[in-house]
């Protein structure tokens, strides 16, 4: 597996993470843990060194499970997991929908290393932009956590351009992990320039749209009502009839390099910046291996043209997030 460095940072991961959350959240029914603790430890075998969770999922669940399979690489091997819902130390959660309050975080941070079983987080984001906290107090915050050896790079998640130059001038940031993939592009609007300007690392989340570009499903697929995709536009029946284009064309592309349609799509993240550096997310081991092996896939030029010209003409149908959730982003 290729290495790739977050930006300026001195951060180098694996060019392919992995997003562990639908092991325990969003993505029901979940696998047994020991069989998630077999995936994890199945990628890192594989070169896999990045791995994604959150305090949040679960709540607490995931960072367990994740400490737990990682307990035995945890030399090798970069955990990033996330701060900023507010979230009770008895799981239940708080007052505010979001809490990134200098003493909030201080106290989240002990959890999450007890959880994943370290005494240091290589990567801890602030989950989502929290209105009433000054983004400086909050990238104070991650500073004084820095100097005091519990976390070693500071990250953003779905922040948006002006909001994360603010936090970079208090504390560099070294990654931004926000939805991006060829059904969800906003991010090239803003984002990505600020990106590049600063040097900040870019880490997709839903690289292959929740699943969509797989090509896995159509308008017949069922959800369980516990997942996430349940309740999301896009995944409407009819908006997966119309979306389904985009599926055809990373069909187009995978037949003509010998891949799969996830192959290209996450070739195609990788394709547009050396220090974009996706998680996809799988329960299944094979999907495992899938995702891995589009790291070594070449998509020339001409390819990247060809998907370019053909998905300017598809417009994709359907909010990618209920309202409620969509406002939380892009602060």
């Amino acid at each position: 597996m290729q290495k790739r460095k977050l930006g300026n940072s001195n951060l180098e991961v694996s060019a392919l993470g992995l997003g562990c959350m639908g092991m325990t959240f969003s993505y029901a029914p979940f696998p047994e843990k020991k069989d998630s603790i077999a995936v994890i430890r199945a990628a890192v075998e594989r070169g896999v060194t990045f791995f994604d969770t959150a305090e949040v999922y679960g709540p607490f669940n995931n960072e367990e499970l994740v400490g737990e399979a990682l307990e035995p690489f945890r030399g090798q091997v970069a955990i990033a997991t996330k701060f900023g819902f507010d979230i009770n130390p008895d799981g239940s959660r708080g007052a505010r929908p979001t809490n990134s309050l200098p003493e909030h975080i201080k106290q989240a941070v002990e959890g999450s290393l007890k959880r994943l079983k370290t005494d240091v987080i290589d990567l801890y984001y602030q989950h989502r932009v929290d209105p009433d906290v000054p983004i400086e107090d909050v990238a104070g915050a991650v500073k004084a956590l820095i100097a005091e050896g519990k976390v070693k790079h500071f990250g953003m998640s779905e922040a948006a351009a002006t909001t994360i130059r603010r936090a970079h001038a208090v504390q560099p940031v070294t990654a931004l992990q926000s939805e991006y993939s060829l059904w969800y592009r906003t991010p090239e609007d803003e984002v990505i320039p600020t990106l590049e300007e600063l040097g900040i690392g870019f880490v997709p989340y839903s690289p292959l749209g929740k699943g969509f570009l797989t090509g896995k499903m159509d308008e017949n697929t069922t959800f369980d009502k516990t997942d996430i995709r349940s309740s999301i536009p896009r995944f409407t029946p009819e908006a997966r009839i119309a979306n389904q284009a985009l599926v055809d064309l990373l069909g187009k592309i995978a037949a003509q390099k010998k891949a799969t349609p996830a192959q290209i799509a996450l070739a195609w993240l990788l394709a547009q910046k050396p220090w974009i550096v996706p998680i996809p997310g799988t329960t299944k081991l094979h999907r495992l291996e899938e995702n891995i092996g589009a790291a070594a896939l070449e998509l020339s030029a001409d390819d990247l043209k060809q998907i370019e010209s053909a998905a300017a003409e598809i417009k994709v149908e359907g909010a990618r997030y209920p309202e409620a959730i969509e406002k939380m982003t892009g602060r």
